[in-house]
């Protein structure tokens, strides 16, 4: 490179730069787009709205929640890290983000281009059964489990989605052996265990609130270290036996790579300012979870933990996506 090139590049690159603190500095200026990876009226699409409301009040610009569901959200998480990184351009992503790395093969993305933002909040998995199945308890469970291996079956939103992979984790855990049936969705593994043909149901707590209330369904353990507020009466995984055993569905911002300091700084300190308020606190406990408030760093380090813990158990247990 001659010297007018190279003096060319250092301009390009201080305009580049300039330009890019000048629009951290302004934003926004225009709306800005939260991705989904699942169809409207799930958890993750009506928390993204959730915290889009709280972000348009405090941004003063539209925010608009646009649903790309498929591909087990790979569709939705292609569509963000080729997006332009200028905070226009988000995501609200769950568990898959750090599973489907391991899950499909070859990975679809690398988590490098993604950049954390900050965790929204978590709503434990449970594990539930048909309320006539003679099993009311985890303890029952495992002992009916050991007694004949492979016979209790249970139901998932499908094969490598947060409940399966949480209940592979406690099959480990508990040294038991479960058979599992994948379904395409929640709602239909319930509708399964309701009519008896498969015993028990992993799915996120809200999914089977009302089957409880009817008497169709009785939760035998919160996989998390907290109760559920919609279930306080139902023991978690740790107090029935496996102490730092925790399995939860968690939300959180995400960009692609390469966004601004400043843009992450100020999305990351209106979403702890939507955290604080009572209405989003109570949206996430009607949704039977919490808020998890915490550092941009403290996301990212969670990202890292999930990929490796996700990425083994996958590895271990030969999980292949549907």
């Amino acid at each position: 490179m001659n010297i007018i090139t190279r003096r060319q590049a250092l301009v390009a690159a201080l305009a580049l730069g300039a330009g890019t603190a000048a629009s951290a500095q302004g934003f926004p200026v225009r709306p800005v787009r939260i991705l989904v990876g699942y169809s409207p009226g799930g958890a993750v699409d009506i928390i993204a709205r959730a915290v889009g409301q709280h972000l348009q009040a405090s941004l003063g610009q539209t925010v608009l929640v646009e649903n790309k569901p498929g591909a087990a959200t790979n569709i939705a998480i292609k569509t963000l890290i080729d997006s332009p990184a200028d905070g226009y351009n988000l995501m609200l992503a769950a568990n898959a983000l750090a599973a489907n790395v391991t899950l499909f093969q070859p990975p679809p993305y690398d988590l490098s281009r993604v950049t954390p933002i900050a965790q929204v909040g978590r709503v434990p998995v449970v594990l539930a059964a048909n309320a006539q199945a003679g099993i009311d308890s985890i303890k029952a469970l495992i002992a009916q489990s050991k007694a004949k291996p492979g016979s209790i079956n249970y139901g998932t939103p499908g094969n490598g989605a947060t409940p399966h992979l949480a209940v592979e984790l406690f099959q480990r855990a508990a040294g038991i052996e479960l058979t599992h049936v994948p379904y395409k969705g929640g709602s239909q593994a319930i509708t399964d265990v309701i009519a008896g043909h498969v015993q028990t149901v992993a799915v996120n707590a809200l999914e089977v609130l009302p089957h409880v209330k009817s008497g169709k369904l009785r939760v035998l353990a919160v996989l998390s270290d907290k109760r559920s507020p919609i279930f306080p009466d139902v023991p978690t995984i740790a107090e029935s036996g496996f102490a730092g055993f925790e399995a939860s569905v968690w939300y959180g911002l995400v960009g692609p790579a390469g966004l601004p300091s400043a843009v992450v700084t100020r999305l990351h300190q209106e979403v702890q300012k939507a955290l604080a308020t009572p209405e989003m606190q109570q949206r996430l406990a009607a949704a039977g979870g919490e808020v998890v408030p915490g550092s941009t760093a403290q996301f990212a380090d969670m990202l890292r933990r999930e990929q490796e813990r996700y990425g083994k158990l996958i590895r271990d247990a030969g999980i292949k996506p549907d």
